[in-house]
């Protein structure tokens, strides 16, 4: 009696995902339950980097500073930081598919204002709405896919999914460039609109709702501490350069502010009976590892993105849309290795293939380290492609791996921290690297002179890596980004594989 119990126990378990779908289990209505998550994705991955390249259009068209004009970029990324922690509890509220709607049909409308916006306040205003409402986006496409495939089949989901996280940001530059180039910069956003309707109507047809508790009450104390800790982190990241960083009292006080926030955060939720985020979501050890290495890719993917268009432009002399060519294989790469890692998993270790694309990255930034003004675009593109393949041969065996031991009622939350942490990852390298740049670059001047002297150099760094040139100094950037992808192997160590039972398989979408 137990056994027969037992054996209709973990039938049921198995087939729980499936009750995500309006045709339970059915293959054609995963795979359009993928197409409709992944145009959401998409669209919100791609405007992470596509409205970058059409900052000095808007600041002219709306007769704004320089400074000015970064507050459409700014506005946006705070919003969203801020945001996507709360997308676990309001799935949990109010049911994950209204969540998701409301959140498409918000990111659309919002997307269309930002196209329609004649002055900066209305154009802030309008970035700050579509922060919000994208910030759940990514975390719930995921979630969805978690629990729509079987374990078996997850990895697949995973690479057809992370094409679009990861792909979108590469491609955004190439994209926005374009649009801006040969119609205007207000297609930027407009561009989101048909996205943005494909995938609200697939949302609806194919994508059942969950369970939702009204009873549940949000921790404001919890949410409170976290988003100012998250916001002023981010207002600091982002004004840190231009405001010439700890000798500003804004960033101080952001700096001040951000630590004790999270101070009073951590003290709350170990303390709280229903804390805002629950301390065992951490007693997972392959998801706490996992979010630490999505924080190591975030920083390697975006802040790499943010030293190669001003080395190709400034210093090559590249226009801007054969930087966007250019730039663009790295994409190629990517999407080559995820589906590559969707017809190895089961067969081979996740782990082992993470260590592969560890080892890729470092190879690809210990390439481009090497760069010089001499450079050609062969190896630029070479070097894109291998950093692409990398990427994509950590990227989705780690979203699995960081899932499969974690409780199944941890996952809207998890997937927020997730997200969360690859969206940190990508402000701290930015920062860093972008303030390396602009401070050494004031500075190679006066170095310059220094070493004109009568006497031999005896500069110990080799001319490739020199902080006198603007080539060096981002050579000496890739370095760093090197040592960070070689410092987190052993962290591969502590990951557990998914039992053999739930493998993942190649996608199978048919």
């Amino acid at each position: 009696m137990d056994g027969a119990r037992l054996a209709a126990g973990e039938e049921g378990a198995q087939r729980k995902p499936a009750v995500i779908t309006r045709a339970s289990g059915a293959a054609p209505s995963r795979g359009l339950v993928t197409a409709s998550v992944m145009l959401a994705t998409i669209m919100q991955a791609l405007d992470t980097t596509i409205a970058n390249v059409a900052l000095p259009h808007m600041q002219g068209s709306m007769s704004a500073t320089q400074d000015q004009i970064s507050w459409v970029l700014t506005s946006y990324i705070v919003a969203a930081a801020i945001a996507t922690p709360l997308s676990g509890f309001l799935a949990g509220r109010i049911g994950r598919t209204r969540l998701f709607l409301g959140s498409v049909a918000g990111f659309t409308v919002a997307s269309m204002l930002c196209g329609a916006a004649q002055t900066l306040p209305q154009m802030v205003l309008f970035r700050l709405l579509q922060g919000v409402f994208g910030a759940s986006l990514v975390p719930l496409s995921q979630s969805v896919l978690l629990d729509t495939f079987p374990p078996e089949k997850r990895a697949g989901a995973m690479a057809m999914w992370g094409v679009g996280v990861m792909v979108g940001p590469i491609l955004g530059p190439t994209l926005g460039g374009w649009l801006t180039e040969y119609y205007d910069w207000r297609w930027v956003f407009y561009i989101n609109l048909p996205f943005g309707i494909l995938s609200f109507l697939g949302i609806l047809a194919f994508v059942r709702e969950t369970a939702a508790d009204a009873s549940r009450r949000l921790d404001w104390m919890g949410f409170a501490m976290l988003s100012l800790a998250i916001g002023a982190l981010q207002l600091m990241l982002d004004r840190g350069e231009s405001l010439d960083w700890f000798a500003s009292r804004e960033i101080v006080v952001e700096a001040v502010a951000a630590g004790l926030a999270f101070y009073l955060f951590l003290v709350h939720m170990f303390t709280a009976d229903k804390p805002f985020i629950e301390p065992g979501l951490f007693r997972d050890r392959n998801f706490s590892v996992g979010i630490f290495f999505i924080f190591v890719v975030g920083i390697v993917l975006l802040a790499t993105l943010a030293l190669l268009p001003p080395f190709l432009q400034g210093l090559l002399g590249y226009p801007v849309l054969t930087t966007g060519y250019v730039l663009a294989p790295r994409g190629v790469g990517t999407m080559i290795g995820m589906l590559l890692v969707g017809r190895l998993a089961g067969k081979i270790d996740e782990r082992a293939m993470i260590l592969l694309g560890l080892v890729l990255t470092a190879v690809s930034l210990w390439e481009m380290a090497g760069f010089t003004t001499d450079v050609g675009m062969a190896a630029i593109v070479r070097s894109g492609v291998v950093q692409g393949l990398g990427l994509g041969f950590i990227f989705v065996p780690l979203s699995t791996i960081t899932f499969a031991t974690l409780n199944p009622r941890y996952r809207n939350e998890g997937t927020a921290m997730f997200s969360l942490m690859r969206n940190i990852g990508s402000s701290i390298g930015i920062s860093v690297v972008v303030t390396l740049l602009a401070q050494n670059t004031q500075a190679n001047h006066a170095f310059l002179g220094e070493l004109v002297t009568p006497y031999p150099s005896l500069a110990p760094l080799p001319p490739a890596w020199s902080p006198a040139t603007d080539a060096g100094l981002m050579a000496l950037n890739f370095r760093l980004m090197m040592v960070v992808v070689l410092a987190a192997i052993p962290l591969l160590l502590l990951l557990r594989r998914a039992k053999q039972g739930a493998a993942p398989a190649a996608p199978a979408l048919e």
